[in-house]
């Protein structure tokens, strides 16, 4: 591919727009690569542990650093607090020294120069006096419904949210103007944050953004990958063995292009990968022997037409995927990373065993023996308590018990 500096501004808007879903502002997209290289960030809450999702912005960043662009990833802890707390505050930091950790090996693998990237963490500035009267600035023209409406795709959905949920698109839209960027990128279930952004920033004398936004893959079950949703996603530091199971139910139904994770991610992460290369079926004679393409739509259109099978292409995607992840298991192999992988996501406790209740003795007929009452510790404090006399607009202790001390 030619260097960012060699391609005229044209180019650089090929490459930044290709395979994204919408973009939001491509007026203003052309108008600023006609004058210099574009400023973008990409956000992610530091919560559950990162999954192959997580190639599909990756890949896409990769197009923006072609393209010259100047690219922020903001590890956004103080959002995955607010987001009905779905990361707890005493795991906070280490879930964040995780996820720079993991992102940072996984560009590695898809060789992403990190020189070229700013990380910067979402406390490092959300907790500043400007920042914090700026949330108090757009909270006070922002309705509860408008709040509530914008994270409706990205926020945890309660039967009784936290007002820490309302918050959390007002903070995204911030971040825009303290990042000092042009444009945000993310998925398309952004968008309502990224229109809320644009409707109120300008209300505190901002600058409008550009919004870039990619399609959302299936997960391996067909709908939406998720970290919470274990049959959904393959984590980044699987197994081989673990790989090929997943794969193996998931969801790839014949014919299917629509709704077929496995297909989505060939052409969202797969293909966007071979440059030279070719991504192979191995096939048995009897079906027509090895076929190889290098046009993802190619592989498409086979597999609507039963040309390629879903076992093949299963175990094809296995084999590159775990060409992939294997620079990132062995980032990961070091007792240090494996000590910061039990912090930042403890093992769940065992679940305790409730005791069996024996039953009561003696025999038919006859009346059980009487129970022992047992004096719980409040009943203890609250017996004390009662024998307190006030005297005198002061505490004593009664008779009764100055005479058992």
């Amino acid at each position: 591919m030619a260097q960012a500096s060699s391609l005229i501004a044209a180019d650089k808007h090929a490459l930044i727009v290709r395979n994204l879903q919408e973009v939001l502002g491509n007026d203003r997209l052309k108008k600023v690569l006609e004058e210099r290289d574009l400023r973008v960030y990409w956000g992610t809450a530091t919560t559950g542990r990162p999954h192959i999702g997580y190639f599909v912005p990756m890949t896409k960043i990769a197009d923006f650093l072609h393209a010259g662009c100047e690219v922020t990833i903001l590890f956004a802890d103080l959002h995955a607090y607010l987001d009905n707390m779905k990361a707890p505050w005493e795991l906070l930091g280490h879930r964040t020294v995780y996820y720079e950790h993991v992102i940072k090996a996984l560009l590695k693998s898809i060789g992403v120069p990190l020189e070229k990237l700013k990380f910067v963490r979402g406390t490092d500035y959300q907790l500043s006096r400007e920042y914090t009267l700026d949330v108090y600035r757009l909270s006070s023209v922002v309705t509860e419904h408008d709040a509530k409406k914008a994270g409706a795709e990205v926020v945890k959905q309660v039967e009784s949210p936290l007002l820490s949920g309302l918050l959390y698109p007002g903070l995204q839209a911030l971040d825009e103007e303290y990042l000092k960027v042009d444009a945000q990128f993310g998925g398309v279930d952004q968008r309502k944050i990224f229109t809320f952004a644009e409707e109120n920033l300008p209300s505190l004398g901002y600058a409008k953004r550009i919004h870039l936004m990619n399609p959302m893959v299936p997960g391996l079950n067909g709908d939406k990958m998720s970290a919470s949703v274990e049959d959904s996603k393959i984590d980044l530091l699987d197994t081989p063995e673990q790989i090929k199971k997943k794969l193996k139910k998931a969801f790839c139904e014949p014919k299917n292009i629509t709704k077929n994770g496995v297909l989505a991610f060939c052409k969202s992460v797969i293909f966007p990968l071979l440059k030279d290369k070719e991504f192979v079926l191995q096939r048995s004679e009897q079906y027509g022997g090895p076929k190889a393409y290098t046009d993802y739509q190619k592989l498409e259109d086979d597999f609507a037409i039963e040309e390629a099978h879903p076992g093949d292409l299963k175990n094809a995607v296995a084999t590159y995927l775990n060409q992939l992840l294997e620079p990132i298991r062995k980032d990961f192999e070091s007792e240090a990373m494996q000590e910061l992988l039990k912090r930042a996501y403890p093992p769940p406790e065992p679940v305790k065993q409730k005791p069996v209740k024996e039953k009561q003795g003696g025999q038919k007929g006859q009346r059980p023996p009487p129970k022992t009452k047992t004096t719980t510790e409040s009943e203890l404090t609250q017996d004390f308590s009662e024998k307190l006399v006030m005297q005198n607009g002061a505490s004593s202790i009664s008779k009764t018990e100055e005479n058992n001390s």
